[in-house]
């Protein structure tokens, strides 16, 4: 396989205005190690609203500018209220209180997916892309991204006009197991022969020093790899 035919697609997950300045040094710190171009999961509403005057807004659209994609990540990025016994378990043991549309009807999901994609492009964004918190997918979610967005991306692919097969990989930081296996098994990752690497990257990844470290090694043996964003992906 020739050596431009290999990708880099990096995900920043939870960019709000609550976590902007730490975004901010984590894009330049990818920057720094060759990441020109990535995709940046935007929350329209966690902490406050994205406000078209603000910091946040203003960083992504100068972001976009400079070739980044910036996608839809859910709206509040918090779970509204328990399903089912089986389902809420589920949902727990995949993304606890960040799997927001778990439990909601499909109206709740419909209106929750316009209302975040209201708010990006009231602040001048026009997101291709939607990334479900906790990667936490229902069938009413996915049935409303089908009329809206021209992908979705999930832990093992992202599912568009053509679905591509894409495992993510990334750091743990919920539970102390996460914390000390999710290192090793990320540097095991992105040794594997494939022509894509997804990497997920958390503002809260870089609260820990074994994640960095992890993060900076992956990087380094990635750096035959062309960055792409997930837009350039389905493209």
């Amino acid at each position: 396989m020739p050596v431009t035919a290999r990708k880099l697609a990096i995900a920043l997950h939870d960019v709000e205005p609550r976590t902007l300045d730490r975004c901010r040094l984590i894009r330049q710190w990818l920057a720094d190690r060759g990441a020109d171009r990535i995709t940046l999961l935007a929350i329209p509403h966690a902490d406050r609203a994205l406000e078209p005057d603000g910091a946040c807004a203003e960083w992504l659209r100068v972001r976009a500018a400079a070739g980044d994609a910036v996608a839809q990540h859910g709206m509040l990025h918090q779970r509204q209220r328990r399903a089912g016994l089986a389902r809420s378990w589920l949902a727990d043991r995949q993304g606890g209180d960040a799997a927001e549309f778990v439990g909601l009807t499909r109206q709740e999901t419909a209106d929750a997916v316009d209302a975040g994609r209201t708010l990006l492009t009231a602040a001048g964004l026009t997101p291709n892309g939607f990334v479900a918190p906790a990667y936490a997918y229902t069938q009413a979610l996915r049935r409303a991204l089908r009329s809206r967005y021209a992908w979705s991306s999930g832990l093992l692919g992202i599912h568009a006009a053509r679905p591509l097969l894409v495992p993510a990989h990334g750091l743990g930081t919920s539970t102390d197991f996460k914390r000390r296996t999710s290192p090793a098994l990320l540097r095991i990752g992105v040794r594997l022969p494939t022509k894509v690497l997804r990497l997920d990257v958390h503002p809260a990844d870089f609260d820990l020093r074994s994640h960095v470290s992890a993060l900076e090694t992956a990087l380094r043996q990635s750096h035959d790899r062309r960055p792409v964003t997930y837009d350039e992906l389905v493209a």
